[in-house]
């Protein structure tokens, strides 16, 4: 039987009604280890960092000064936001590289079906487009919180025929962001858990995939970082006054 990566995720039990798959059990756990490093990082902070919280500090950091380059005088209200989706994207693609993610699991329909108990995260389009939605709302918000509720209404509304007609072009520009931000990381994540898969099938297996190993790892780096750099983009271009 050769392994093969279905496109949407799988079932693997049900809470009542309501299925879980393999992703959103995946998705628990890597938000459980996040919760937890935050947690273990923060509880005694020390003037002079050791250990987790000198390694968070560093992330923080690094990822602070990026993003105050683009939000300057927001960057304290943006750089929440924006790092969460940086690092639970992140580990999340790292977490989907590590063995036994796509592996083990379980055979149904006598025994002609593997299913895996675990998978990366991103590479269910309804994990992308869930955070892409996020994304936006959060950006919309902000827009509102800065702008105000008139300031914002004028970014798409007016009584000038063709500025109206330039909102409603800004409005169709805004619902395509969740088509780039989801598919786009749905299609590089994707793409990359089907190469190692086939990879690993073939002739010296333990061997051809590793070089597709480090470039995966660039790649959930870059997709991790396009995310919210982009994210960090809408929301300080919609938050800024329109002149």
């Amino acid at each position: 039987m050769e392994s093969h990566v279905a496109l949407a995720a799988e079932k693997i039990f049900s809470i009542g009604p309501i299925p879980i798959t393999n992703t959103i059990f995946t998705t628990w756990i890597v938000t459980f280890i996040l919760i937890i490093f935050a947690y273990m990082a923060t509880r005694k902070i020390s003037a002079v960092p050791q250990g987790l919280q000198n390694i968070a500090e560093v992330a923080v950091e690094t990822f602070q000064d990026l993003v105050s380059t683009i939000a300057g005088d927001k960057t304290k209200v943006f750089l929440p936001i924006v790092g969460s989706f940086f690092f639970f994207i992140l580990f999340g693609n790292y977490l989907g590289l590590l063995p036994g993610i796509g592996t083990v699991g379980f055979f149904e329909n006598d025994g002609e079906t593997f299913v895996p108990l675990f998978r990366s995260i991103n590479s269910d389009l309804n994990t992308t487009v869930a955070l892409a939605l996020v994304s936006l709302i959060a950006t919309h918000f902000l827009s509102v919180k800065y702008l105000g509720l008139g300031g914002y209404l004028g970014k798409f509304l007016s009584l000038n025929p063709i500025f109206l007609f330039v909102g409603f072009l800004e409005i169709i520009g805004e619902a395509t962001k969740i088509l780039s931000l989801s598919f786009r990381l749905f299609g590089n994540i994707f793409a990359g858990e089907v190469l190692l898969t086939t990879a690993s099938t073939r002739l010296f297996a333990f061997i051809i995939p590793i070089p597709f190993y480090f470039l995966e790892m660039l790649v959930g780096f870059v997709q991790a970082l396009i995310f919210a750099m982009l994210t960090l983009v809408f929301m300080v271009i919609l938050t800024q006054k329109s002149h």
